[in-house]
Formats: C-alpha cells, structure tokens, sequence
C-alpha cells in the first residue's frame, strides 16, 4: 500500500522540475552574452593571407616590368603555388576556423545571408562569412589557375614556364594567354575583395584586417572555443605542399 501510494507523486515532481530547467535554460539564453575575445585563425592561415598579398602584388609589378625581374616573378610563382597547395590541405585537416566546412556554404545559404546582411540582420560567423568564404574559394581557384598556367607561359622572348618544353607550342600559346586574362580577373576580384573588407570596417565594425594580424575576434557565443596553434601539424602540411610543388618542378 505505500509503494503505489508513492508512484503516483513521482511522475508530476519529475515533470515539475523539467519544467522549471526548461525555463531556466530559456532565460539564459536570452540573456545578452557577456563580449569575449577568442583566438580563430592559427599563425599559419595569417602568413599565409599576407604572403599571398606581397606575393601577388610583386608578381603585378614584375610582370609589368620584364626583363631580369622575371627570375623571382618566376620563383614567387613557385611560392605562390605552394602556398595554394598548402591551403588547400589545410582545409581539411587544419585548425578548426580554418576548415572548409566551417565556412563553405551552399547557394541558398549565401542568399540568405546576403538578404539578411543587405538590411543589416545577418548572422555573425567567426570563420568566413557566407559571401566571404565564396570570395576565399574563388581567389584561391583564381591563384591557383595564374600560378599554374605560369609554369607553361611563355613571353616568347626571354621567359619560358619550367614546364614549357612539355606541351605543343600552341597549347603554351593558349595557356600564356589564360595566364595574362586570369591575372586581370584575379585584381578584380582581389577589389571587390578590398572593398568588402572596408564595407565591413566602416559600416559593420567588424576589425577583419586586425583579426589577420592578430588571430582574435570578439564573440558573444558562450559555446564559442578558441583555438589552439597546430604547430606540428602546421609544419607537416607545410613539407608535404612545397615538396609536391618541388616534384612537380623537377618534371622540366
């Protein structure tokens, strides 16, 4: 008799504290978060934007210049080649902002976000923003083309690609002019680029130049983790990116 007695009660109490975290849990999270500062990009991705932006930047003045400056345009190409390929690996295996899928999205996603962005409502992100991380995909595919069409061009003068003397003629042809017409689309977008950047620091007071240099940003996510520097990890995918692009010099 005092068993069943007992059971009737136990059900409602638990369903009554259930209750009451259900709330509790709801009030928290609507509570604004305190501001904190985490780390987001490794030591590597932070290089690696810079170098691509001196890089880029030497390559334009001297591929505009000629002459005897086109032996580092030529090996700046090698770098720039490298440091694709290691970006490419380390967006699968790298630290955790600077994963692809912490970033890519698809189509209806960075519709949204540009909506939402275009009346001032979009979400914040810590890695790449939607519209951001299309910008990322395209000028590292972009860089990846002009540095990759260079190792066949051809100024029919005093430069050849390392690797001209493997293809037909007209073939090296075709890929020198690809190489000029890509380099014009890659400024370009390097622009809207740029101008995003600013758009970002000016209207939004998002710090995305300081964060490059820093690695931190300001986040209001409890849940948010800061990242830890992947040092060994850096430094694997480092030897294995530049000794593929040393292998792949050797083919000339």
């Amino acid at each position: 008799m005092t068993n069943n007695s007992q059971e009737p009660q136990t059900a409602p109490l638990t369903a009554e504290v259930r209750t009451k975290k259900t709330v509790a849990d709801t009030e928290t999270s609507s509570k604004p978060q305190p501001e904190r500062t985490i780390k987001v990009w490794d030591i590597s991705v932070r290089l690696l934007h810079w170098m691509l932006v001196l890089g880029i930047g030497f390559l334009w003045y001297s591929g505009e210049t000629g002459g005897n400056i086109m032996t580092w345009h030529m090996y700046v190409g090698y770098l720039m080649l490298g440091l694709v390929t290691y970006r490419v690996i380390w967006g699968f295996i790298g630290s955790k902002y600077a994963r692809f899928g912490a970033f890519l999205t698809g189509p209806f996603v960075t519709m949204k976000y540009t909506a939402l962005f275009l009346v001032g409502r979009e979400k914040h992100y810590l890695s790449h923003n939607p519209l951001g991380s299309w910008m990322v995909f395209i000028l590292l595919l972009l860089v990846l083309i002009q540095a990759s069409t260079g190792l066949f061009a051809t100024d029919d003068i005093f430069t050849e690609g390392p690797l001209y003397a493997l293809i037909p003629s007209d073939i090296a042809d075709i890929l020198t002019r690809i190489h000029k017409l890509n380099f014009n689309i890659l400024l370009a977008c390097i622009g809207a680029h740029v101008f995003a950047v600013l758009i970002h620091a000016v209207f939004k007071r998002d710090k995305l130049i300081k964060a490059m240099f820093t690695g931190n940003k300001v986040t209001h996510d409890p849940h948010a983790i800061s990242i830890k520097e992947p040092f060994i990890r850096i430094g694997i995918t480092a030897v294995i990116a530049f000794a593929a692009i040393y292998s792949l010099l050797q083919l000339g």
